[in-house]
């Protein structure tokens, strides 16, 4: 099973176009310049305009700092750390408000592909249904599936073939969240639902 680990502090930040923060991205694929399927983590610094991403399934969710209002094609959406990931269409005009300083958020972003960000439960098995499973973890703890890997916080652990069955254990208990599963599929493979 070909599984990766990718940390948040190990990957280099990439500035925005319009100075408001920067992006480090996890996962790329299958390729950087032609990615049908994308994690990263943003650092918010200032209220704008996101980027437009036409074709694209987006989803949203919160690590760090007091949340955002995330106004989608006019409806307005208060998104914080325990709150449930955002979903909402790539090509929506999209603003940013920070609710109280900077935010560190994760986003999915999905071209062609079917998915989702859902939040971690510590201890209650996920089943991905997936082609590829990934889990973003909050917190420090163990990922128990196929195998037994341990995660420090703010990594994203990613396999290439999703288990049947995935739980993430933490190492301390935790008030807020302790961690986002995303799952992938590529349309073309209708065997997977």
């Amino acid at each position: 099973m070909s599984v990766r680990a990718i940390h948040v502090d190990e990957v280099a930040p990439q500035r925005w176009r319009n100075g408001g923060g920067f992006t480090r991205e996890l996962l790329a694929w299958p390729a950087v310049e032609a990615w049908r399927l994308r994690v990263s983590v943003a650092e918010v610094e200032s209220d704008g305009p996101f980027s437009s991403f036409p074709a694209v399934e987006r989803w949203f969710a919160v690590l760090d700092g007091n949340g955002v209002e995330l106004t989608v094609g006019g409806i307005a959406h208060v998104v914080t750390r325990d709150a449930a990931p955002l979903h909402f269409s790539g090509e929506a005009t999209t603003a940013c408000h920070l609710l109280d300083g900077p935010t560190r958020d994760l986003n999915l972003m999905l071209r062609g592909i079917r998915g989702g960000m859902f939040r971690a439960e510590a201890g209650q098995p996920w089943r991905p249904r997936a082609a590829q499973c990934g889990l973003f973890a909050a917190v420090a703890g163990q990922c128990v599936g196929s195998g037994q890997f341990a995660v420090p916080a703010r990594c994203l652990l990613w396999f290439a073939e999703a288990p049947a069955s995935l739980t993430f254990i933490p190492t301390q208990p935790d008030a807020g969240a302790i961690g986002w599963w995303l799952a992938a599929t590529p349309q073309e493979h209708a065997a997977w639902a």
